[in-house]
């Protein structure tokens, strides 16, 4: 198993955190401008758990080489039924230095960005806080 989804399944956000590159780039599904460096990232994957409920990874793809991962998830925002893919890269280190996420339908989409904009602050303060801010 692959050990992104191993930690996410366990909520084991330290787990999680020693998994991202210190320059991890993170594209979010609702926001245009992809976000840079591990402090943010955290801070985002923690609001996320936050936000998604009934949360379970459905699929696991892999590349030969084990650098390239596809995990396809099913969640709730909400009321709204999301489906989604959280496309990772492992640097030579084995730590993650890409993640961009992807999710649909629409309606689940703006139901997410909707939640985690109200999570703007919290993020925020918890990205300063891993900067040593």
């Amino acid at each position: 198993m692959n050990p992104f989804r191993k930690a996410v399944e366990a909520q084991d956000h330290a787990a999680i955190e020693a998994l991202l590159a210190e320059n991890v780039v993170f594209t979010s599904p609702v926001v245009f401008k992809p976000y840079e460096g591990k402090a943010i990232t955290v801070a985002i994957l923690r609001a996320v758990t936050r936000v998604f409920t009934d949360f379970r990874y459905v699929r696991e793809i892999a590349d030969a080489e084990g650098r390239d991962h596809a995990l396809v998830f099913r969640a709730k925002v909400g009321d709204r039924e999301i489906e989604g893919c959280d496309f990772l890269h492992f640097d030579g280190d084995g730590r993650i230095d890409d993640l961009t996420v992807m999710v649909r339908p629409l309606s689940a989409a703006q139901a997410l960005q909707e939640a985690m904009a109200a999570q703007f602050e919290r993020i925020a303060q918890e990205a300063g806080e891993g900067q040593g801010a």
